[in-house]
């Protein structure tokens, strides 16, 4: 892909002010910024997990966005989206919703520290819940930038579930690497819950372990470039991706802290 890069779709798994500030919180918040102030159009998206304030950040629902149903081991669930703005960046965030799945009040783990048992069905739906608004809104993104392990479900979903949907056919997908990979396995029939369309189970052998590395090493194949977003990734992660011949940019540091890392990551996307 060259320089023909105009629109770039940012599946977040943290954005600040939303969510405390962190490494990943804060490229959730200043890279989009910084892409769309290098004149390419944006969306950006996060789950709307229940420790946000929508008083206080302003969330509303959009309700012609809303009203759709995803299934996820025979239940019906309802995708609910909403929007809020960054106003000093003249962003606007939206946020996949589902009372079931992203009402309680911590993001992945209970009050004993123990990871929720359906953390591999949220991130299920917030891929869906994703690319399902994306064509409701006829929004065809060249760039898709999945930053997070509950974004790792998407890149499968894009290449083999929706890349003959032509608001899909010719978008890349660049994968953000951090050190938040699960150290828990995902319960027994993830596999089978991930499994939809075109997908076959040879697409997802690798989930037979449903473990968090199985899952990011599945995003890592279906994607077009991979970035090392923080110094703690796995290395047998990094060595994945390295012997599969993906295009990489490696973790830097100094461009992190003095914000050049935009202009490094704008110019990976017109390379991959």
């Amino acid at each position: 892909m060259d320089n023909s890069v105009k629109r770039v779709l940012f599946v977040n798994s943290e954005i600040f002010p939303y969510l405390p500030e962190s490494p990943i919180a804060n490229i959730g918040r200043y890279l989009p910024q910084g892409i769309q102030e290098r004149k390419k159009e944006i969306r950006s998206f996060m789950p709307r997990y229940g420790c946000i304030n929508e008083r206080k950040n302003q969330l509303h629902e959009v309700i012609r966005l809303s009203g759709m149903n995803i299934v996820i081991n025979d239940v019906d669930r309802p995708l609910v989206i909403k929007v809020a703005s960054i106003s000093s960046a003249r962003m606007q965030v939206y946020f996949i919703d589902n009372d079931d799945y992203f009402h309680r009040k911590s993001i992945y783990r209970n009050e004993k520290g123990e990871f929720f048992s359906d953390n591999g069905e949220r991130a299920i739906f917030f891929a869906r819940g994703v690319l399902e608004t994306i064509k409701k809104q006829r929004w065809a993104p060249d760039i898709i930038h999945c930053q997070g392990w509950i974004s790792h479900v998407l890149p499968l979903y894009l290449k083999k579930a929706y890349i003959d949907d032509p608001i899909f056919s010719n978008s890349k997908i660049v994968l953000s690497l951090y050190d938040d990979t699960p150290k828990e396995n995902f319960p027994d029939g993830f596999k089978e819950a991930v499994m939809m369309g075109n997908i076959s189970e040879k697409d997802v052998d690798i989930l037979n372990d449903p473990s968090g590395m199985n899952l990011a090493k599945l995003a890592a194949s279906y994607s077009d470039g991979v970035i090392l977003g923080s110094e703690g990734v796995d290395q047998k992660l990094v060595e994945f991706c390295r012997e599969s011949g993906l295009p990489i940019l490696d973790y830097n540091a100094e461009a992190i802290a003095n914000g050049s890392y935009i202009e490094d990551y704008n110019s990976f996307y017109s390379q991959i």
